[in-house]
């Protein structure tokens, strides 16, 4: 195995999708995922995560929940319909339980606070690409039903 994949199952996923608006922060996720996937692909806007997606047929996208101004929960709720099998990770500013629970409701895998990227993202993959959810451990529980700040 090369190096830096040491981790990545055989059913390894090899193009990720990111998308977020902010060029500066992809930048600095890409450097992340760069040493997990064989491509990954940026976009900055929900037409291009759209067309990306279908075009694509990747396994993973890591969205930016604030990608769609005021309809984030809306951008997660037409991936999984067009792309159920989609594992998608969303990143948010937020740590609002309450935010992070509709987020996990509308069809995402995981929640990673953008505030945590450097510790969370990775071991979020991991999470979902062994079909379990995630959630940043700095998420304010108080809203979520049965959840604890943890890997699920």
């Amino acid at each position: 195995m090369e190096e830096g994949r040491e981790n990545v199952s055989e059913n390894e996923i090899r193009c990720v999708l990111l998308a977020d608006r902010h060029h500066g922060l992809t930048e600095g996720i890409r450097g992340l995922l760069q040493t997990m996937f064989d491509a990954v692909v940026m976009v900055a806007d929900e037409p291009s995560l759209q067309e990306s997606a279908a075009r694509l047929q990747p396994s993973l996208a890591v969205v930016d929940l604030a990608l769609a101004r005021e309809d984030g929960l809306g951008v997660v709720r037409r991936l999984r319909a067009r792309r159920p099998d989609l594992k998608l990770i969303l990143l948010s500013l937020h740590d609002e339980a309450s935010a992070c629970h509709a987020t996990l409701e509308a069809g995402a895998n995981a929640f990673v606070l953008k505030r945590a990227i450097a510790t969370d993202l990775l071991p979020a993959i991991e999470a979902v690409q062994a079909g379990r959810s995630f959630i940043s451990p700095g998420v304010q529980e108080s809203a979520l039903p049965g959840a604890k700040h943890a890997r699920t």
